[in-house]
């Protein structure tokens, strides 16, 4: 779980080639479902274009969640596998590519259509604002009540964020915390409570 860059925006582009216009859009989305809605909704707004291509790719474009794309009737690979590669190289997490091809009477051939689908999404993404995603851990950390007041700073200087307390025989304590912050938030509270502070991770809490 590495920090990446996400689409932070919308963006619109349009590009001419061989009097073929290509309108290229990206959107942020944060899974497949956000995807196809988004793509439904485009076929429909531009029902008469010859061809609406798509790529989609959830999470980190190192280590995706999930991706996929699709030629929408262009010869196969010439679309929808250049746009998602597009969207890798520009590292552009969460994000769907969608350009709206209408045919201007010269046929590419399938060198011009990768070479122009790329250059859509390219131009596109040069247009684009990203920023960083730094992925969470939530924890549970138990202490003595007079060590409560040390714990919420350390929280603070780590760009954590406390989410619950709960008083019983100790302070307890769930945090959401940058998982590159972990280690060091865990040495500290280990420091500042002479090894008697008990962190544990809740399950299955991990995410962007």
């Amino acid at each position: 779980m590495n920090p990446y860059t996400e689409l932070a925006a919308p963006v619109e582009h349009c590009l001419t080639e061989k009097n073929s216009e290509f309108l290229s859009f990206l959107l942020p989305v944060r899974n497949r479902d956000e995807a196809m809605a988004l793509v439904n909704q485009y076929r429909k707004q531009y029902r008469g274009a010859n061809h609406v291509c798509w790529a989609y790719i959830i999470g980190n474009t190192r280590q995706p969640e999930t991706q996929a794309f699709s030629d929408d009737g262009e010869p196969s690979g010439t679309a929808g596998k250049p746009m998602l590669h597009v969207l890798t190289e520009q590292e552009l997490g969460n994000s769907l590519a969608l350009v709206v091809r209408y045919f201007g009477g010269v046929k590419l051939g399938a060198g011009g259509l990768v070479r122009a689908y790329s250059a859509a999404v390219s131009q596109a993404a040069a247009k684009a604002t990203r920023h960083q995603v730094l992925p969470q851990l939530q924890l549970t950390v138990r202490l003595d009540f007079a060590l409560e007041t040390r714990a919420r700073q350390l929280i603070n200087e780590l760009a954590g964020q406390l989410l619950a307390t709960d008083y019983q025989q100790q302070v307890q304590l769930t945090v959401s915390l940058p998982v590159t912050a972990v280690a060091e938030f865990a040495n500290q509270l280990q420091n500042i409570s002479s090894g008697s502070a008990l962190i544990s991770e809740l399950p299955d809490t991990a995410q962007a």
